[in-house]
């Protein structure tokens, strides 16, 4: 695991930058990420790396969470696709990966309790979050409840809106009423200019970001690839360093 060489870093909350290949893990890495979200197909909302890409895990020098996801589209998912999920989650623990990102939910967009369930008992001793399906729950309050009742370690979000910034307050009243049971981490459209706002506002000890490349124009890089900038990350963390330098005078 990368270390921690400094008494700000390890004060400032955690940096969680998303990923489709192992380049971009190593790359985001040595610009400050504190933890990896391994995906395949960005461009697609985020999908189970390829066996491939889950045997070069253990090069990353950061813990990595790996996303399940089966296809792109919704997460209501038949028997099939569970137990695809299932034999992923598998082979993410095999390859060396710390936790596992995974939801589903019913036709009516709540939570899938049981299949949850069944997911959950494949992740004896991985660190699991409840990724953004949580975000289209008719009712967040309510689903935080059942996702702490399922045991789920910390709950990936935007507050139900478009990006983490809007979504803020709702955020910290989700923070607030989880009280520690569950870690909450604002994402989606985090970036160095305005996490200072996110984090004041929730309160959250963690940011996740994918910090894409863009060009000039501030589109994304239309080559196939979602592919991370690394000085979006490393502004990010220099943003979060000094914020938690200001909390320690």
């Amino acid at each position: 695991m990368r270390s921690v060489c400094d008494d700000t870093s390890m004060h400032r909350p955690l940096l969680e930058v998303c990923v489709e290949s192992f380049a971009d893990a190593t790359r985001a890495v040595e610009a400050g990420a504190d933890r990896i979200e391994y995906c395949s197909a960005l461009a697609l909302g985020g999908l189970t790396p390829t066996p491939g890409a889950l045997a070069q895990i253990k090069g990353i020098s950061a813990p990595c969470m790996v996303m399940i996801r089966p296809r792109p589209g919704g997460f209501d998912y038949d028997a099939g696709e569970l137990a695809i999920m299932t034999h992923e989650i598998t082979l993410a623990r095999a390859a060396g990966a710390v936790g596992v990102v995974f939801g589903a939910c019913d036709p009516d967009q709540h939570l899938n309790v049981a299949a949850l369930r069944d997911l959950m008992g494949a992740c004896d001793g991985l660190q699991t979050t409840l990724h953004r399906v949580f975000d289209e729950v008719p009712d967040q309050f309510d689903a935080l409840e059942q996702a702490i009742e399922i045991g789920f370690d910390r709950i990936l979000t935007s507050g139900g809106q478009a990006d983490a910034k809007s979504g803020a307050d709702q955020i910290a009243a989700l923070i607030k009423q989880a009280a520690g049971r569950i870690g909450i981490l604002p994402g989606a459209g985090v970036t160095a200019f305005n996490a200072v706002e996110i984090l004041a506002t929730t309160g959250a000890a963690e940011l996740h970001a994918s910090c894409k490349l863009t060009d000039a124009g501030g589109t994304r890089v239309a080559d196939g690839r979602t592919r991370v900038d690394v000085s979006r990350v490393a502004d990010l963390v220099a943003v979060m360093n000094r914020t938690a330098n200001q909390r320690l005078r």
